[in-house]
């Protein structure tokens, strides 16, 4: 090994990689040199390689503790030196040994000359809560998509409440799945993506009913009000009566007016100490983040930050107000949240301490479905950055979003042991992973999962590491698996047959990435694709693989006993054949139960694609109210069949499922 492949292996910084069992592809000196700059380590020349690699040599062999240790409870204690103790989180003292207590504390040692060393101490359970019965099963939903007739242009809050009561009373689901309610950039327009926010750790205000803010009865202004939410009706039916797109800007100006008239009306005595205890527990990272949205927004953040203060405090509530009205309605998980895997460059969590890597994004590299890698356009954190802070950037995270949720979904959970790395200027094929401490990452988030009482669902389709999926299943973060990619690759790559899915999953037919069901079917997916210049191959090609891969699956399902003669039917049949799998929750996406045939996101495209913009609607293309949704008949079939389905399941041998 040479100096700079020793010094790589020293950071986290992979020389090489793996897109294939069989195939090896190095990494360019270049991106090396460049990613090492980036955590502070100067490797331009020979000579300042060696000193570097004896530099930190060095100091690996005078530490006596690693940086980070990690105890699972239950297992064996880690190896430290004779008289070490800890300073326990809540500031006391503890002897080292196998009592401790669940936590993040610090490790103290003794040094060579009399140093002190010290190493961040995780003592986490050893399994994240586990999933509710043997089978749970709920809705997959973009919130926004989701308008009621008393929505201001797109879906809110209140919104997900009546949507949590109407399926956990009527159809007994377990849980909603919606996507990043994270604070977005604002701008002209706004990055409509929720997965670009502009920080993960506070929710954005566009998501507020207006009516339900307590302070709206009190407000003088009606006359002000009434105008504002008679205007939130006017995008409402732009939307859902003459075909117009969700307007997110449209929707918070309106929102942002109503809520200044709010702000200033006097607060009853509870309120005000409810906010005042918020504020003090969410310290300085709240305040940044205000003090950024103000000057954002052009203001004085002197005078404006606790106006974007009390908006944080008011999306919490309603969050809050939602799992509540879910668990009220019978759902044993209620509400889960979506966990983006970075920040948009120009936010605010990149504008508060440096913990992200400058001139870096993260993406992927090049596979089977994008042969130039992709970059989306995040910086990533530093993984010596945090580990320096204990941390306690990602337990904050984690703690602000448990805060109202009933499980955490972590998009691209394989990012909590390594991202891949791009240079900026430099193409998504010559990046290379950067490696975390998977270790510690898996830890805090079990701990604060466990604290919380929540569920952990991680994203992780795609090329995966068996020891990272590995890990993740050993302590119960359970994991994904859409239907149309579970096939036998060792046998030819036949459809997977139930029984040989595994168990620790959540398991559906597709996903706001992926076509719907009804378009999959009818190979709409393909004819999209086409228009938008997205094929690699010719159209009657991509067509025909199309076509026979909805082939096997249908005659899988029909082997089954599974009814699949049209297309309501063989929809039906593909959630019962899911049913059938040992898989711990099952998801419904809500378009599926109206038929909809239009993606909500289509990767590769920008403005080609109305992305993150549509409401939900119907076969033809209708947009459908909250309330003509939950009337539905079609809906309602498929939910009542998935509910009997789940119940049955459970039941003695011979009984019928699906």
């Amino acid at each position: 090994m040479d100096d700079l492949a020793r010094l790589a292996e020293l950071h986290g910084i992979a020389t090489s990689y793996q897109p294939a069992a069989d195939v090896t592809v190095q990494v360019p000196h270049a991106t090396i040199t460049t990613v090492l700059a980036c955590l502070g380590v100067p490797a331009d020349t020979p000579e300042e390689i060696r000193a570097a690699v004896a530099e930190a040599a060095l100091e690996a062999a005078v530490r006596p503790l690693p940086r980070t240790v990690v105890h699972w409870r239950g297992e064996p204690l880690p190896a430290a030196p004779p008289g070490s103790r800890v300073l326990l989180e809540d500031g006391g003292e503890a002897p080292w040994g196998p009592d401790l207590p669940l936590g993040v504390h610090r490790l103290t040692a003794e040094a060579p000359e009399g140093r002190t060393a010290e190493a961040t101490l995780i003592v986490a359970p050893d399994r994240a809560p586990a999933a509710p019965g043997r089978t749970t099963h709920g809705l997959l939903v973009q919130l926004y998509s989701l308008l009621s007739e008393r929505s201001w242009g797109m879906g809110d809050l209140g919104d997900l409440a009546e949507l949590a009561r109407w399926a956990g009373r009527a159809h007994g689901a377990g849980f909603i799945q919606v996507n990043p309610l994270h604070a977005a950039v604002p701008g002209t327009p706004t990055d409509p993506s929720p997965y670009r926010p502009s920080t993960r750790r506070f929710p954005d205000p566009v998501h507020l009913r207006i009516e339900d803010v307590p302070e709206y009865a009190d407000c003088p202004d009606r006359t002000a009000l009434d105008e504002l939410a008679a205007r939130g009706a006017e995008l409402r039916r732009a939307v859902l009566e003459k075909g117009e797109l969700i307007d997110r800007d449209a929707v918070w100006e309106l929102k942002r007016r109503a809520l200044e008239l709010l702000y200033v009306v006097p607060r009853t005595a509870g309120r005000a100490a409810a906010y005042a205890a918020f504020r003090t527990e969410q310290g300085d990272p709240l305040d940044r983040h205000a003090a950024w949205c103000a000057g954002h927004a052009g203001e004085d953040p002197r005078e404006r930050a606790d106006f974007h203060r009390w908006l944080v405090w008011l999306t919490v509530e309603q969050l809050a107000a939602a799992q509540s009205a879910a668990r009220e309605a019978g759902m044993a998980v209620g509400i889960v949240h979506d966990l983006a895997v970075g920040v948009h460059p120009q936010g605010s969590d990149v504008a508060g301490p440096r913990h992200y890597a400058e001139d870096i994004s993260v993406g992927a590299p090049p596979d089977a479905f994008n042969a130039r890698g992709q970059d989306w356009g995040l910086p990533p954190w530093r993984p010596d950055a945090l580990a320096a802070a204990g941390y306690a950037p990602f337990r904050d995270l984690l703690r602000g979003v448990f805060r109202y949720a009933g499980a955490l979904r972590i998009d691209h959970v394989m990012g909590l042991f390594r991202l891949w790395w791009i240079p900026r200027g430099t193409p998504p094929a010559e990046g290379t992973y950067v490696s975390h401490d998977g270790e510690a990452m898996l830890a805090i988030l079990v701990l604060e999962a466990h604290r919380a009482g929540a569920l952990v669902v991680g994203e992780d389709l795609g090329t995966v590491e068996p020891r990272v999926r590995d890990a993740l299943a050993r302590r119960g973060v359970l994991g994904t698996s859409v239907l149309w990619f579970e096939r036998d690759w060792a046998c030819g790559g036949a459809p997977l047959e139930p029984e040989q899915w595994r168990a620790d999953c959540l398991a559906t037919a597709t996903t706001h990435d992926l076509p719907p069901t009804a378009a999959k079917l009818a190979g709409a997916h393909v004819e999209l694709r086409d228009r938008l210049g997205l094929l690699a191959r010719p159209v009657e090609v991509e067509r025909a693989e199309g076509e026979a891969d909805t082939a096997e699956w249908l005659a899988l399902l029909d082997r089954l006993g599974l009814e699949t003669k049209d297309e309501e039917s063989a929809v039906r049949a593909l959630y019962g054949f899911l049913l059938r799998t040992p898989a711990r929750l099952v998801g419904v996406w809500l378009p599926d139960a109206v038929g909809d045939r239009r993606p909500q996101n289509v990767p590769g495209t920008w403005d080609q694609y109305p992305n993150w913009r549509l409401p939900i609607a119907d076969g033809s293309g209708r947009p459908l109210t909250l309330e003509a949704l939950t009337a539905s008949s079609r809906a309602n079939a498929l939910l009542s069949a998935v509910r009997e389905g789940v119940r049955t399941r459970t039941a003695p041998p011979g009984a019928r499922s699906v």
